[in-house]
């Protein structure tokens, strides 16, 4: 019993940590994005105002994380009875809002000053690119310790931050040295492009995944296969796979058998054969109903 407490805790603990790392990415990066705006209308500037577009959504993905990190150790509920993953669908579903918000927002700052370039204050841009590279730069270090994959996810956006801030400064410094206003306007809209580009992605999977849609169709033949496989399964249908967020997969299926089996011993042999052939996939939750040869599906 001991030992099974030893090992919960350090289970637990490697939890806490990364939640720590990520709370502490989203409190600098949330802090960062508020100077960002308030830098990118001082200093007049598109492009910083398209990263400080770039830095929200990436701080709420990190403050959703965050929160998720917390709620996912929770127990399922009777309210919640698979418990509390599809939140990240949902925290997925909002970031994607307001990202869509904010990139058309400054695609409407920007293409105007196509036409009509605006000189912004280049040194004030200089400045703010260094520290969007450091603060940034430090979040991405920190959460390089996380083995979670949400951490790597995170992780990448962060990098993606540092790529971003690393352009404003090289577009800066050569607009302090060249008369070229419209470097400012250009690095706004490509920054934008991008963000639109991994919005619709992520998007259009965040709306499968809602509609419930077969996460991955390979699997589903895999697991179909491996079923069937079975000695005495006769056929398989009413099978569904879904997933709660895109990694938690949910199965249920009816499957018919070949006889009627009138010894128990028998019925939970192949129960368990069943089950086997399932086992061997990462499924999070699966449900399976064996139907007799004699018996009416009462779906049917």
């Amino acid at each position: 019993m001991g030992h099974h407490h030893g090992h919960h805790h350090g289970h637990h603990h490697h939890g806490d940590a990364s939640s720590k790392r990520i709370g502490l990415a989203f409190w600098l990066n949330f802090f960062f994005t508020i100077i960002e705006f308030i830098g990118g209308v001082l200093t007049n500037s598109t492009a910083i105002i398209a990263d400080a577009v770039h830095d929200l959504g990436d701080s709420l993905s990190l403050g959703l994380s965050w929160l998720l990190n917390k709620l996912g150790a929770k127990q399922a509920t009777t309210g919640f009875t698979y418990g509390y993953k599809r939140f990240s669908l949902l925290g997925a579903l909002i970031n994607a809002i307001v990202l869509l918000a904010g990139s058309t927002w400054v695609l409407f700052e920007a293409i105007p000053r196509l036409t009509d370039p605006v000189m912004p204050n280049t040194e004030g841009m200089i400045y703010l690119a260094i520290l969007g590279v450091v603060v940034n730069g430090f979040a991405a270090f920190k959460l390089s310790a996380g083995e979670t994959l949400n951490e790597r996810v995170l992780n990448w956006h962060l990098l993606e931050d540092v790529l971003g801030w690393v352009a404003v400064l090289i577009g800066a410094i050569v607009m302090t040295f060249v008369d070229w206003p419209i470097i400012d306007p250009l690095l706004s809209i490509a920054f934008t492009a991008f963000i639109l580009i991994n919005v619709v992605r992520n998007l259009i999977e965040t709306l499968k995944l809602f509609s419930q849609a077969n996460p991955n169709p390979q699997l589903y033949q895999e697991v179909q296969d491996a079923i069937r496989a079975v000695e005495q399964v006769a056929n398989i249908h009413h099978m569904h796979l879904w997933s709660l967020d895109g990694e938690s997969h949910v199965l249920t299926a009816h499957v018919e058998l070949t006889e009627d089996f009138n010894d128990s011993e028998h019925y939970f042999a192949v129960k368990e054969a069943i089950n086997q052939a399932v086992a061997d996939f990462d499924i999070f939750h699966t449900t399976i109903e064996l139907e007799f040869k004699s018996e009416a599906c009462r779906l049917d």
